[in-house]
């Protein structure tokens, strides 16, 4: 499976490459980006440590031919993070990141799937259907964050571990996120969250991007993003029988057409393959 990563040379572009390196499955990984020597740089480190992998992967620098014949394009480019309290604040600047890469995949050959890593996740989701006029299940926005701070922040509040917690967030990657407090597991099995709990919960959820940005590190979620998106391409790949997560455009599905936002979904090699509909 060939998988070309634009924005590889970032730091979620480059995780995201270097997770899918440790996954139990083929890849031929293109690392493309506008900085030919940090790309040369993430290569040759990460070309050290195939043997210690559990695969015949591979990785390599690649262009924008790589693009057009990859099965998987995983779009992470964007502008520099700078303080802000929304994501939207680089809607304006990354469609243009967005427009330049996908806008020659209208008239190419390309087969494959595309998916969009850059934020505000939701509204490029759908300009890139636009500028491409793919099949809606072929353009795909990475959100499984949401519900892994879900999770971490009712395992804080229940004084778990988070292994433990099965929970999930739909609707908006952002401050209109939808944290499905119903469906929330523990051990397998359904619990019933108290007030209490939520009440934390929902602090942790509500406030973890203004936290992390008012740090002003100059980095944004690399490890969690990285590990994420890996385990996204596999399940894309394998066809799980799991949802997953993905901001797609919705046509009907939970009463909205037109829009794209996160909902859980079966994936494979072309997209999604069904959207899952929980009450």
């Amino acid at each position: 499976m060939k998988v070309a990563i634009v924005g590889g040379a970032g730091g979620i572009g480059s995780s995201v490459a270097f997770n899918l390196l440790q996954q139990d499955v083929d890849v031929d990984i293109s690392v493309v980006d506008t900085r030919p020597n940090m790309i040369t740089s993430h290569v040759m480190d990460m070309q050290d440590v195939l043997s210690l992998g559990r695969n015949d992967s591979t990785v390599r620098a690649g262009d924008a031919d790589d693009v057009v014949g990859a099965d998987i394009v995983v779009l992470s480019a964007a502008v520099p993070l700078r303080l802000n309290t929304s994501r939207d604040v680089f809607l304006k600047d990354n469609a243009e990141v967005v427009r330049a890469v996908v806008s020659p995949l209208k008239d190419s050959a390309f087969g494959g799937s595309l998916v969009i890593m850059t934020n505000p996740v939701d509204p490029l989701v759908s300009y890139a259907r636009v500028l491409t006029d793919l099949p809606r299940e072929r353009v795909v926005g990475y959100s499984l964050n949401d519900s892994l701070r879900f999770r971490f922040g009712l395992a804080e509040a229940l004084d778990v571990h988070p292994r433990r917690v099965k929970a999930w967030v739909v609707g908006e990657h952002g401050p209109h996120q939808v944290p499905m407090y119903d469906r929330v597991e523990l051990d397998g099995r359904r619990v019933n969250i108290t007030a209490e709990v939520r009440t934390a919960t929902q602090d942790y959820i509500e406030n973890w991007y203004v936290r992390h940005v008012s740090l002003d590190s100059g980095r944004t979620s690399t490890w969690s993003s990285g590990l994420g998106g890996a385990l996204m391409v596999r399940s894309m790949i394998d066809a799980s029988e799991s949802p997953f997560p993905v901001s797609v455009e919705l046509d009907g599905e939970y009463g909205v057409r037109g829009a794209s936002m996160s909902v859980p979904a079966l994936l494979g090699p072309d997209g999604v393959r069904e959207i899952i509909e929980w009450d």
